[in-house]
């Protein structure tokens, strides 16, 4: 789907709610029911305490957490408790696959991972937009935007600066994902967030 469709698309669906430094989606399953949220932006919601179910057995904290924030100018991803000096940590980009490689020289971790917004827009990966730092046991992945990106994304504030209270408040936004085949733009539509950070 084109760039312009999405944004059509996002202006014609329904939107009550605004979530900030999020993006997720969810998608119908063949039988129509929602499936579970996809986070492409942000942190995961914590688990409830004393909630019964997979939430009995989790993973352990000091297991590496991935995630993406985003800047004004950069794609970000940060992967933490990842305890290892800088020169261990070997980040590039797969042009063929259209993704960034994460692994380190004493293979204690490999993690493959693609752009979305850079693959709604059809634009090629570029090594020289890539940069990485390590500081308290955080590697912080940067990828530089596209100037296409940029304006798309400044495009979608407007349109999302006209959602009712969503201006001067602290909000949140959840907007569908382009590249999923089942695309309901009725899922536009979110609960309002609790206890946001």
């Amino acid at each position: 789907m084109a760039v312009t469709g999405w944004l059509e698309s996002v202006r014609a669906a329904e939107k009550t709610a605004l979530l900030q430094d999020v993006r997720k989606w969810r998608v119908k399953n063949a039988l129509g029911a929602l499936g579970p949220w996809q986070l492409e932006v942000g942190e995961p919601a914590p688990s409830g305490a004393g909630s019964l179910g997979p939430e009995l057995i989790k993973e352990s904290n000091a297991n590496p957490l991935f995630l993406r924030k985003d800047t004004k100018m950069s794609f970000q991803w940060r992967i933490r408790n990842l305890p290892y000096p800088k020169d261990v940590y070997r980040v590039c980009v797969d042009p063929k696959e259209r993704c960034i490689i994460v692994r380190t020289t004493n293979k204690k971790y490999y993690k493959k991972f693609s752009i979305p917004d850079l693959d709604r827009h059809q634009l090629p990966l570029d090594e020289a937009s890539l940069s990485v730092a390590h500081a308290n046991c955080t590697l912080i992945i940067s990828y530089q935007k596209p100037k296409e990106v940029v304006a798309a994304e400044s495009e979608l504030q407007k349109e999302l600066k006209k959602v009712p209270g969503g201006v001067g408040r602290r909000h949140a936004w959840v907007l569908p994902s382009i590249h999923s085949p089942a695309l309901d733009l009725s899922l536009l539509t979110v609960q309002p967030v609790k206890n946001h950070i």
